[in-house]
């Protein structure tokens, strides 16, 4: 049992925003109003080691935001979400500092390094209000719990994906079967987790979405 938001494993963690991501493509707002809700902070403390304004972190961090959410469509879980929505956040910064002529700041090795490996744990944390943490903690309570009931090669499956971050073909030549199934109990996993989900989402609400 989870008692904390932040003691999320990184795999579950990980497939909570898988699950969300597929729920926004197929258009859920409240799914992506969570991601929003999720990473908002933490974007917003990158963008502002570049931009050094804060004045303008914000509105850089919620048209990095709009950016992401119009190409959602684009995103296939190649890497991670926090990953790909970092690179849109950084594009849109330096995008903002060179239209009004000024040179984007660089971030250090140690910033670099921190911004591209951070997975979101601890900032589940950053949920503004007692009703959006008490939410989060329920879906990330649903997803591990979830994660943990899979039948076994579902479980395997998710688990190297999202944990180990191995490609399909990976994955396949560890549980020995066609790619074609590997995809199928992710598949089925994702399906499974976002069922459970279901009812939460539903009676999540987002400020910004």
């Amino acid at each position: 049992m989870i008692d904390k938001p932040n003691d999320l494993p990184a795999n579950a963690n990980r497939e909570l925003d898988c699950v969300l991501v597929e729920r926004a493509q197929a258009g859920d707002k409240k799914a992506f109003g969570l991601l929003v809700e999720k990473y908002h902070r933490k974007l917003g403390r990158l963008v502002g080691r570049l931009v050094r304004d804060q004045t303008e972190v914000e509105d850089v961090v919620q048209e990095a935001f709009i950016k992401a959410y119009r190409a959602l469509h684009n995103f296939r879980g190649d890497s991670a979400f926090y990953t790909w929505m970092y690179r849109i956040c950084i594009n849109t910064a330096k995008n903002h500092l060179i239209s009004l002529g000024r040179k984007p700041q660089v971030l250090n090795n140690v910033e670099m390094e921190d911004a591209e490996n951070f997975d979101g744990v601890t900032n589940m944390r950053t949920m503004e209000t007692p009703e959006t943490a008490l939410a989060t903690k329920q879906i990330a309570i649903t997803v591990n719990d979830t994660i943990a009931t899979l039948q076994e090669d579902l479980r395997t499956a998710i688990t190297l994906r999202e944990l180990e971050g191995m490609s399909y073909e990976e994955i396949a030549d560890v549980m020995q079967c066609p790619i074609g199934t590997v995809r199928s109990r992710i598949f089925r996993a994702r399906e499974t987790i976002s069922e459970k989900l279901r009812p939460l989402l539903s009676h999540s609400s987002s400020k910004r979405w």
